[in-house]
């Protein structure tokens, strides 16, 4: 697939561009920067939010591959390529897991034809589809994964963009088009431990942003993981699911909580 270059405007700030700046990623223009560092003014924490995410990520696929057996994922909302992408993690352990990215933004689309390689023995595929189009990113990802065998759906920091109460839909229709033995690996910000800074964080992030965000209670996250079977320690804050040994202490909480279930 090839996508016209001339779609990326380099003068409006872009949500993909901004998460990229924060976790130290150099695919951002000068305006993201800006926003980014506004946004990290009013929220100090954003950037061990992003950290902490993607640590997760790391963690969940590394749990899965190695002790779940899974080979195929479904990785929607993706962003731009950084490091330790989910089939980079995956591959690693498993060199023919199978990988289906999804996004709808042609900044992310360009770079992820350039960057998203698959190993020999597995395959890596990219797709133009939007979450709230659940039975298209389906027909699409058909074309790369076996839908008859378990695929974990990777739902990371995205369903914060539909704000309405049709995400639950949205997200249960691709999770019952997934057989027995899938998991839904799902993590999104709170307002649990600085409930005013994230308050403003996102609403700067919709005044200078293109991709509108939600923050969620733990309780209305839950509520995606309903019908399924979820891992311990449950939903959590992300830095506390199944951390790396670190002597005593647990890593410090961040307000964004996830978890990982598996579909009975």
């Amino acid at each position: 697939m090839s996508y016209d270059p001339t779609l990326i405007n380099s003068n409006v700030p872009h949500s993909a561009r901004i998460w990229n700046y924060w976790l130290g990623g150099k695919d951002c223009y000068e305006v993201d920067r800006q926003v980014g560092d506004q946004i990290r003014a009013a929220n100090p924490g954003i950037i061990e939010i992003a950290r902490a995410q993607r640590h997760f990520l790391v963690r969940a696929v590394s749990h899965l591959v190695d002790e779940a057996g899974i080979r195929q994922f479904l990785d929607v909302g993706t962003g731009l390529p950084t490091a330790d992408n989910t089939h980079e993690v995956a591959q690693r352990l498993a060199p023919d897991a199978r990988i289906v990215y999804v996004d709808h933004d042609p900044i992310v689309l360009t770079h992820a034809e350039a960057l998203l390689t698959s190993t020999p023995e597995g395959a890596t595929g990219y797709i133009d589809a939007d979450l709230r189009d659940p039975d298209a990113i389906l027909e699409q990802a058909a074309k790369t994964l076996d839908l008859t065998r378990p695929v974990a759906l990777m739902l990371l920091g995205i369903t914060a963009h539909i704000t309405d109460d049709s995400v639950y839909a949205i997200v249960g229709r691709l999770v019952d088009a997934l057989p027995s033995g899938s998991y839904l690996v799902l993590c999104d910000d709170t307002e649990v431990l600085d409930p005013r800074r994230m308050r403003e964080m996102i609403e700067q992030w919709n005044e200078a942003s293109d991709n509108p965000r939600v923050n969620r209670s733990p309780e209305e996250l839950a509520r995606f993981f309903d019908g399924l079977e979820l891992l311990e320690p449950g939903l959590v804050s992300v830095s506390r699911w199944r951390p790396e040994p670190s002597g005593d202490r647990l890593p410090a909480e961040v307000d964004d909580f996830g978890g990982v279930a598996r579909k009975r």
